[in-house]
C-alpha cells in the first residue's frame, strides 16, 4: 500500500508525464505533421505526368495512326477512337455519333489504298482542359493523285490511364 507522500509523488509524476505527452502531441501537430505532409506532397507531385508527358503520349499515339494509315489499316488506325455511341466525329458539316458509324465513314470515303494516300499530321498543339481532358489541334495532309488536307481539333480524354479520342472534327481546305 501507497503511502500518503509517495501518492503525491506519483500524482506529480502522472501530471508531468501527461503535461510532457501534450507537449509532444503538440510538436507533432505543429512540426512533424506538416513536414510529412511536404515530403509527402513531393512524392506525390512527383508521381503525377506532367503536361508535356501528357502531350508526348498524345504524339506517339497520333504518329502511330499515321503509321496504320498509311500501312492501309483502318482498324489499327482507329484504335485511339473511343469505343462508345458517345464518340463524335464531325466534318464536311456532318456528325456521325457512334465508333462503328464513324469507322464505317472512314471506309466509305477512303475505300482502297490510292484514295487513302500518305497521311501526315503536323503542327501539333495541346492544352489540357482538365484533370483527364486534353484538346489537340493540328493540321493532317494526304498525298495521293489528288492532295487534300486542312485542320482537325480532337479531344482526349482519360479512361484508366489511357487516353481515348471522344471528338475529332476535321475539315479540309479548299484547293
Amino acid at each position: 500500500m501507497l503511502m500518503k507522500n509517495e501518492k503525491a509523488e506519483l500524482s506529480c509524476a502522472l501530471n508531468m508525464n501527461f503535461a510532457f505527452r501534450r507537449k509532444v502531441f503538440a510538436c507533432l501537430l505543429l512540426f512533424v505533421l506538416p513536414a510529412a505532409m511536404v515530403v509527402g506532397g513531393s512524392v506525390f507531385a512527383a508521381k503525377r505526368t506532367t503536361d508535356q508527358e501528357i502531350f508526348d503520349e498524345l504524339n506517339r499515339i497520333v504518329a502511330k495512326q499515321a503509321v496504320a494509315w498509311n500501312a492501309g489499316d483502318l482498324t489499327e488506325f482507329m484504335v485511339p477512337y473511343w469505343n462508345d455511341e458517345r464518340l463524335t466525329f464531325s466534318s464536311g458539316g456532318e456528325t456521325q455519333r457512334g465508333w462503328e458509324r464513324t469507322f464505317n465513314r472512314y471506309k466509305v470515303k477512303y475505300p482502297d489504298r490510292a484514295t487513302m494516300g500518305q497521311l501526315t499530321f503536323d503542327h501539333l498543339e495541346s492544352q489540357v482542359l482538365g484533370e483527364n481532358a486534353v484538346l489537340m489541334l493540328g493540321t493532317w495532309q494526304l498525298q495521293r493523285d489528288k492532295p487534300i488536307g486542312g485542320n482537325f481539333s480532337l479531344v482526349w480524354k482519360q479512361f484508366d490511364g489511357k487516353w481515348l479520342i471522344v471528338h475529332d472534327h476535321s475539315s479540309s481546305k479548299t484547293p
